[in-house]
């Protein structure tokens, strides 16, 4: 399942989107991004639906509230509706968080082509998050493309060498039968969880009896 891998693409600021509207269309546009963000994380979808598309109706260019519909349509398993926002949104102002959102979409629906070509530009804009390299290396997994898959996850471990990551590789790792290397991962991650309640022994210095 995807959700809650999801990019919420932020415009510039939002003094620069709201510059040339006059104040009280402003504050209701404020107004309406409340509702709409308080509206998604309840799951009141009908409402959040309707608060974005209220947005858009005062300014159709915004790609931000393409992109936070094209989330709220992708929640609901409304695909198609999800691809166009993010493909609007997409042409408004392009960025790696709506191309990432729409590999997502074409990874979630096996069009692993088109997944593996949004993925691609969005990690042209922006490589710096480990979840873009993840994405990537599933879409080549499914390809069948093993060698990629593995240089893209290597990135993401490289980029975050979290326990998570480090199980992920090593997962990769085993799956091509680099046994050796998956169990060094694997060894590595353990001895950087901490159980819940415990603490990392620190070594006190052995008493000299004099």
């Amino acid at each position: 399942m995807l959700l809650g891998a999801w990019v919420i693409y932020q415009p510039q600021t939002t003094s620069e989107i709201k510059a040339d509207l006059p104040l009280k269309i402003s504050e209701k546009l404020d107004q309406l991004w409340t509702i709409a963000q308080d509206s998604i994380q309840t799951n009141r979808f009908l409402r959040a639906e309707k608060a974005l598309l209220t947005i858009l109706r005062i300014d159709e260019r915004n790609a931000s509230a393409y992109n936070r519909l094209g989330i709220l349509y992708a929640k609901q398993r409304s695909l198609d509706d999800a691809i166009e926002c993010f493909e609007i949104a997409q042409s408004l102002e392009p960025s790696a968080s709506s191309l990432h959102n729409v590999g997502l979409i074409y990874l979630e629906t096996h069009n692993y082509d088109k997944a593996a070509l949004a993925f691609e530009q969005a990690l042209e804009i922006d490589s710096e998050l480990p979840s873009r390299h993840i994405a990537y290396a599933k879409v080549q997994e499914k390809l069948g493309h093993d060698e990629k898959m593995i240089e893209s996850l290597e990135k993401a471990v490289e980029l975050e060498p979290i326990p998570q990551t480090l199980n992920i590789l090593a997962d990769a790792y085993e799956r091509t039968n680099r046994t050796e290397l998956a169990n060094n991962l694997r060894e590595k991650a353990a001895k950087m969880i901490i159980p819940q309640g415990q603490t990392r022994k620190i070594k006190q210095p052995r008493r000299v009896v004099m």
